[in-house]
């Protein structure tokens, strides 16, 4: 193995990186599990736009903040752009894939270098379609200029579509809403939300704007209209009030994970919102599943006290949670599964559970984190892992399954058409 380094103490840049190699485990157990005959939707996986941010500026519409954006990220680069939070993903350089996938050789093909990436770790995985976000725009919740993420969110938007989703039907994607600007979110739902590969919108939840607002209510609207789903896809502030007394990652990161989005769910439910849109399927991302027996327990005790603080439920909170959606990553595998078994049927997770890997990051989980657990029947791994989110998204499988097309319940058992990694 060859390396190389301008500084060879601290030396860990391999020659010949291979996405694909990299992740020889992970394809090793999909094939001692046979996922190939199994149809794997990941809800939640991520690329570093920042790799590709030269050509994302160039789609920034207001000229001021472009030559801003151009100015800065020549000479401080894109963390200087977008908000950053101090963060460990590399586990101090244990964590290879950070550093050695800009490095990565890629042969020249029709698609995007982006899109052959990506196709590499879903084919170890054995991942048929991904739901593709971005990484360090998680934070733009937090920047002090709306225009500027209005800004960004444009600009990445229309970079994803014009390039990265036209190039492959495996990859879709949840858009960035701008949710600091509520007519800014409006429009961008209105724009693109009939573009090929768009099959929902997502809001980042690290940011101090309420969804209750009556700004929002229009978006909603349109959203249930459509048939999109709305995400809240979690991160966290270790400059919060509360998380910054933490001093430690695997603090903010264990409460921030679930803060915020504890706190949007709670408002959306309280304040009545899953009646005044009823059809709007709403979706929890990346924060786990402990949080919530927690909030259903927390919410259900409060309100049977203090029923007359929201008038607007004609239920329990717990059971409009039991009708929103989850995603897998990060499970919590303790307690030999005794927690995980218990929360797995308080949220109806054969319906409403949905697979994520999160990759490529430190806490990412492959397909056999569902597939292995003792608890569930085969239907039930079917169902999380890919069926589920097939439903709910309309997803067409027939490229991937050919006999499977129009089936939007039950098991697939049509043979997997694995792409081969260049």
């Amino acid at each position: 193995m060859q390396y190389r380094s301008s500084t060879p103490e601290f030396d860990r840049t391999i020659e010949g990186f291979h996405t694909g190699e990299h992740l020889v485990n992970a394809r090793r157990q999909a094939d001692a599990r046979k996922l190939d005959d199994v149809l794997i939707v990941d809800v939640d996986c991520h690329h570093y736009e920042t790799d590709n941010f030269a050509e994302i500026i160039e789609y920034i519409e207001d000229p001021v903040i472009k030559q801003g954006a151009v100015n800065t990220f020549a000479y401080k680069g894109s963390a200087a752009i977008l908000m950053d939070q101090p963060g460990y993903q590399d586990i101090g350089g244990r964590v290879s894939r950070y550093l050695e996938r800009k490095h990565e050789k890629i042969p020249k093909t029709a698609n995007p270098r982006e899109v052959e990436q990506t196709l590499r770790w879903m084919n170890a995985l054995s991942v048929d379609y991904a739901c593709l976000f971005p990484t360090p725009m998680l934070f733009m919740g937090l920047h002090p200029q709306a225009e500027v993420e209005v800004a960004m969110a444009r600009a990445y938007n229309r970079w994803l579509t014009d390039n990265v989703l036209p190039s492959n039907p495996r990859l879709r994607s949840m858009l960035y809403l701008p949710f600091n600007d509520p007519e800014a979110t409006y429009q961008m739902v209105k724009e693109y939300g009939h573009k090929p590969g768009v099959i929902g919108f997502m809001v980042v939840s690290t940011r101090y704007k309420p969804v209750y607002d009556n700004a929002f209510m229009k978006t909603y609207a349109l959203l249930e209209e459509l048939g999109l789903p709305l995400s809240f896809h979690a991160s966290y502030n270790w400059n919060d009030q509360l998380v910054s007394m933490t001093n430690r990652f695997i603090t903010a990161h264990a409460v921030g994970f679930t803060f915020f989005n504890a706190v949007h769910c709670a408002n959306w439910i309280v304040n009545g919102l899953p009646e005044r849109f009823p059809k709007l399927k709403v979706i929890w991302i990346e924060s786990g599943l402990a949080w919530i027996p927690w909030l259903m327990q927390r919410l259900d005790n409060d309100y049977r006290m203090r029923t007359s603080e929201a008038p607007a439920l004609k239920k329990l909170p717990s059971e409009y949670m039991r009708d929103m959606f989850y995603t897998t990553q990060p499970m919590e595998m303790v307690n030999n599964h005794e927690a995980l078994e218990l929360t797995f049927k308080m949220i109806n997770a054969d319906t409403q559970l949905l697979y994520s890997s999160d990759y490529p990051h430190w806490d990412m989980d492959l397909p056999s984190t569902i597939w292995d657990l003792p608890f569930l029947s085969e239907k039930s791994k079917r169902n999380i892992l890919g069926l589920n989110a097939k439903r709910i998204f309309n997803l067409d499988v027939s490229d991937r399954f050919p006999d499977a097309k129009g089936k939007s319940d039950g098991m697939v058992d049509t043979f997997k058409q694995q792409v081969t990694p260049a």
